[in-house]
């Protein structure tokens, strides 16, 4: 019990395969000390981060896109005020239609319709506005901001004019926000919510520490990165993992056939029909389904690693508006996790080496209260150490 808990250690980078990649064994059973080439237990799954924006709406992206082409127009035609007659807006009408249809419990698809074919006719209107004050040179008014949301105005623009001729509610690259072009939407298909605004990462988790291994805005399945999870897991610890706990979306028969290959076991139940329980099976069946219900408790660590993150370190809300200020906002919440890992883990080998110490003292002066003494300081260190190298 004085030993350190040896679960979830990994050997450096210089450790050599001793074994086929086929070869289901994972050590040298000849006596020799040869290093091992499958160590450790892999966890993977993917989550989103939300980004900081409100609800988007057909209308509210359009009513959002109208304000902005006329504070573009404000700004362009100040240089020219008294000199030159101010092109119309009919900001306070627009509004107010905006507003009728807005404020509705129940908004009929004909007067949404009528509501959209408005606002479309006003920004179209502010952008030609736009163009024509750019072709006498007053594009140079604007911000760097103001024109990188112009350009985003534009391409919101023909996207909903488009679904609006169709009549349909997809688009290819939709947008979302002006102020934040590179959000997408994510369906879901949960209770809470059906669609997501944000980011999907494939994260994986090795000895409690946690790795994003695909950070991207669009839509993707993330089972085609399990490969590529496990290459890098060799890439970081020297090893192939001894196991892979992943949900079922991974577990696709290409993920099982390289699995099987590089002699990892997958979890999860095999494919084809469950196999008849007899009398000669009976006791492989139930060590079989102890160990899948063993898998599923693993692999809740990763589970729990989402919730850490997004309940105490902000992932549940990125409050960064650029595309790379997010993405850096992503990856040192997850540096911070790790971080306060290895602290912990710092921190119980001081423990540690305070308890040792502390009970050889004891020893030299108390002779007779030697063994009731250690026994008491094993039992206050276990619980720490079972904690740290949970899974």
């Amino acid at each position: 019990q004085d030993d350190p808990p040896n679960q979830g250690r990994l050997q450096s980078k210089n450790a050599q395969d001793t074994t086929p990649n086929n070869s289901p064994d994972i050590r040298d059973t000849s006596g020799n000390d040869a290093s091992p080439t499958h160590e450790g237990k892999l966890l993977v799954d993917a989550t989103y981060a939300p980004a900081d924006i409100t609800y988007p709406t057909d209308l509210k992206l359009l009513d959002a896109a109208r304000e902005q082409t006329e504070q573009m127009i404000d700004a362009m035609h100040a240089p020219c005020v008294g000199k030159k007659k101010k092109p119309r807006t009919y900001r306070k009408k627009a509004r107010k239609q905006f507003l009728v249809a807005a404020m509705k419990k129940k908004l009929k698809i004909r007067l949404l319709r009528k509501a959209l074919r408005q606002q479309l006719g006003y920004v179209k209107r502010n952008l030609k506005s736009i163009k024509s004050l750019s072709n006498e040179g007053y594009l140079k008014e604007l911000t760097a901001c103001q024109y990188r949301k112009l350009l985003t105005i534009g391409t919101v623009y023909d996207q909903q004019q488009q679904m609006y001729d169709t009549k349909t509610r997809r688009v290819p690259g939709r947008i979302v926000s002006i102020s934040q072009p590179h959000v997408r939407p994510i369906p879901r298909g949960k209770a809470r919510a059906s669609t997501e605004f944000g980011a999907k990462l494939s994260l994986s988790l090795a000895s409690g520490l946690s790795f994003v291994d695909r950070l991207n805005w669009d839509q993707y399945n993330e089972c085609k990165d399990l490969i590529g999870q496990i290459e890098r897991y060799r890439e970081r610890f020297g090893v192939y993992p001894e196991s892979v706990h992943a949900d079922k979306i991974y577990q696709t028969r290409e993920n099982r056939a390289y699995c099987k290959a590089k002699g990892i076991r997958m979890t999860g139940a095999k494919l084809g029909r469950p196999i008849k329980e007899t009398f000669q099976n009976k006791t492989a069946l139930k060590a079989a389904k102890k160990q899948r219900r063993q898998d599923e408790i693993d692999r809740n660590a990763v589970e729990g690693k989402f919730g850490q993150g997004k309940r105490r370190y902000g992932l549940g809300l990125v409050l960064a508006k650029l595309r790379g200020t997010s993405e850096s906002w992503i990856h040192m919440t997850f540096i911070v996790m790790n971080v306060e890992r290895l602290l912990f883990f710092c921190a119980w080998i001081v423990c540690r080496c305070w308890v040792r110490l502390r009970s050889q003292g004891s020893r030299r002066s108390q002779g007779s209260r030697r063994s009731q003494g250690s026994r008491g300081s094993q039992i206050w260190i276990q619980h720490p150490a079972d904690h740290l190298w949970a899974v």
